[in-house]
């Protein structure tokens, strides 16, 4: 019996094997969906595209790019964890639907991590810090100086409580010692919005959403959030630069496809993706918007996205930041 039962599983596991092969090379046999948790026109809209047009021609078939905005980029994510595993449905996920939300959502309708195939990582751009052109500060510092003189009357906008936006905010509020209001908007347009209004005083944008607005002098650039400078503004320096040495976080942005996606799917997209990538009109076509490429492998990618939930636990725990 105990015979026949592992002769039985040594059959199973040959003919899945067999199969493997087969299954990458006659995927996909239909459209390909790729969910995204923000809005139609969102930077992870953008990108989405970019990336989608060009998996289309590379793999033969359809690639449809699916908005599913709401609650903080909660809908869209949940959508996608709770899809068919079958390679037809992916997902772009980013810093905030695989960073930020874990960190501070008590109780999310997902696991970021478990419910997950990484496939690989797409790009990244820098937040910056931009304020109103009206407001009397060139650089970072004389910036903190004049919140200080004016301790609790100047705000900061973000895309909403727990955004990525909010940690950039709160992070400035505890290495530099301002006392600054939190506003948040919905989403990063109305946050935008009310910048350029005159609603608020400042806010962490992405580059991605904000770039057009810089180059205009609408904003005021004073230093963007990344490690080094970023080829889009190469004259704004680092938040480190500017004084607050440490201060780094990044926006991102990652192709995932539901868990129980077989393996050979999951090897043939994170291929064909990184092949897409590294297409000079790819390249081209993402540093127009801020966006620097960086591809590589599913653990890779895996690897970042629970190092990402790691430190924005630690700043939303040490700023007391929580979505509602």
């Amino acid at each position: 019996m105990k015979a026949a039962f592992l002769g039985f599983i040594r059959i199973a596991a040959l003919t899945a094997l067999a199969s493997a092969p087969a299954l990458a090379q006659t995927y996909p046999a239909k459209p390909i969906r790729i969910l995204i948790a923000q809005a139609p026109g969102s930077a992870t809209d953008v990108i989405s595209r970019v990336v989608g047009n060009r998996l289309s021609e590379s793999l033969g078939q359809p690639v449809v790019i699916e908005a599913r905005p709401g609650a903080g980029g909660v809908v869209g994510t949940e959508a996608a964890a709770r899809s068919a595993p079958d390679g037809y449905t992916l997902f772009m996920g980013n810093n905030s639907t695989h960073g930020s939300n874990p960190a501070v959502f008590p109780k999310l309708p997902y696991d970021a991590v478990k419910d997950f195939a990484p496939i690989a990582f797409v790009a990244s751009v820098p937040y910056v810090l931009v304020v109103d052109p009206s407001l009397p500060a060139t650089n970072v510092q004389q910036l903190i100086a004049l919140a200080k003189s004016r301790s609790g009357k100047m705000n900061y906008a973000s895309a909403g409580n727990g955004s990525t936006h909010h940690f950039c905010g709160e992070l400035l509020k505890s290495m530099s010692g301002v006392d600054i209001l939190h506003i948040p908007y919905k989403g990063s347009p109305p946050a935008i919005a009310g910048l350029l209004g005159g609603e608020v005083s400042m806010m962490f944008a992405n580059v991605a959403d904000i770039g057009s607005q810089i180059k205009s002098g609408k904003v005021k650039a004073l230093a963007v959030t990344t490690a080094k400078r970023a080829g889009s503004l190469p004259e704004v320096p680092t938040m480190s630069e500017a004084g607050l040495p440490g201060f780094e976080i990044v926006s991102w942005f990652g192709l995932l496809a539901p868990a129980g996606t077989p393996a050979p799917i999951v090897a043939r997209l994170n291929a064909e993706t990184v092949k897409v990538l590294e297409r000079p009109d790819v390249k081209a076509a993402l540093a127009n918007q801020g966006l620097e490429v960086a591809p590589g492998s599913p653990e890779q990618f895996a690897a970042h996205i629970k190092s990402e939930i790691a430190k924005f636990t630690k700043i939303g725990k040490a700023a007391g930041i929580k979505a509602e």
